[in-house]
């Protein structure tokens, strides 16, 4: 049967979201359908809803950083049972025979992975609507499972801002011994600072903000090091093994690349507009330097990345919002005034008009 649903939409670039009706696909045999209780709210809710990647799909639906609750399964569901608590994150499907895909890599598919608001089913070409509504209906490869320990409304983020940090933290091997700085504080950066420090890593947070030192040491800096001080960065030249740039506009690598220590890696997690300025040559030439990037992970990894958030108990720092509030949280968003991810309470969707 076609389902029905509740939630919030964009109508276009320019308009505000507001409370839409729209028909979810029919479930499969592999699908499970949930029933969503939170669902974070990401800097590219706001790119995609606004147009500016210039893809974009309305009406839209946006959000990819879902929790809820199993409330069916199709007859070939085995790993998912009516009432377990799982998560969605940024795909519902991949191509699943690429070398990617084989790999676990599905954000990577060769054939283009489906995301999970903003995209088009591969079976049946209807379009995908995220959480920002009431229910889902997703393949079960792509559903991943939320451990009974975990606080689920702080662990909604974890589904995008939580492996976008965690996956090339693990690629690079970060660990005890390994000298970490984190470009930015925000969503990506306090997760960011959280994972490296349980990971063994000696911790650096780069900000433009001096009154963050207090936050960033509780979240897990081990020193704080203001980028706008020349003293300061000239202070930590070829210091660092791995820097995590997760900030989500352009801006000059140049000063962080100095920092980096022979054979160092600055990974870019936010930023999928041109560099600029230019990067100098010699920055990456004289040290072996790399700049590398990195999108979200896998959906073993990802179920990888929420097993150890319960097993060391990492969630996101977060501040609950209705539904209804969701274009000031944008507003608040695009001035840096969350600490440090949104979730909505999708329970407040009936109190819509």
């Amino acid at each position: 049967m076609t389902l029905d649903i509740r939630g919030f939409a964009a109508q276009s670039a320019t308009t505000p979201l507001a409370p839409h009706a729209f028909v979810r696909r029919d479930p499969r045999p592999t699908d499970v359908v949930i029933d969503i209780l939170y669902c974070g709210v990401c800097h590219s809710d706001i790119h995609q809803a606004r147009n500016e990647w210039k893809n974009s799909i309305y009406p839209m639906v946006p959000g990819h950083e879902i929790i809820g609750r199993v409330s069916s399964v199709g007859a070939n569901v085995s790993k998912f049972k009516v009432g377990d608590m799982v998560g969605v994150g940024c795909m519902v499907d991949s191509c699943q025979h690429c070398d990617a895909c084989n790999e676990g890599l599905e954000q990577y598919c060769r054939e283009g992975a489906v995301w999970t608001y903003n995209g088009i089913d591969r079976r049946d070409q209807m379009p995908t609507f995220g959480g920002y509504s009431e229910r889902i209906v997703v393949d079960d490869k792509f559903v991943v499972r939320i451990a009974d320990s975990l606080d689920a409304k702080a662990a909604a983020p974890l589904l995008c801002a939580g492996i976008t940090t965690y996956s090339p933290l693990k690629y690079w091997k970060v660990g005890k011994g390994s000298k970490v700085a984190v470009i930015g504080l925000g969503g990506l950066g306090h997760m960011g600072l959280k994972f490296a420090k349980a990971m063994g890593a000696d911790v650096t947070l780069f900000t433009r903000t001096p009154d963050k030192e207090a936050e960033a040491r509780r979240l897990g800096a081990d020193h704080v090091v203001l980028s706008t001080d020349e003293a300061q960065m000239k202070a930590v030249t070829r210091q660092f093994d791995f820097i995590l740039d997760t900030v989500p506009s352009p801006h000059d690598l140049n000063p962080y690349l100095a920092t980096l220590a022979m054979n160092g890696t600055l990974c870019l997690v936010g930023l999928l507009e041109p560099i600029e300025p230019a990067v100098a040559a010699a920055n990456v030439v004289m040290g072996r330097r790399s700049i590398s990037g990195s999108a979200i992970g896998g959906i073993a990894e990802t179920q990888e990345m929420l097993d150890y958030c319960a097993k060391h108990g990492i969630v996101s720092d977060i501040e609950m919002i209705d539904i209804q509030d969701i274009n000031g949280a944008y507003e608040r968003m695009l001035k840096s005034d969350v600490r440090y991810r949104f979730v909505i309470d999708i329970a407040s969707l009936k109190k819509a008009s």
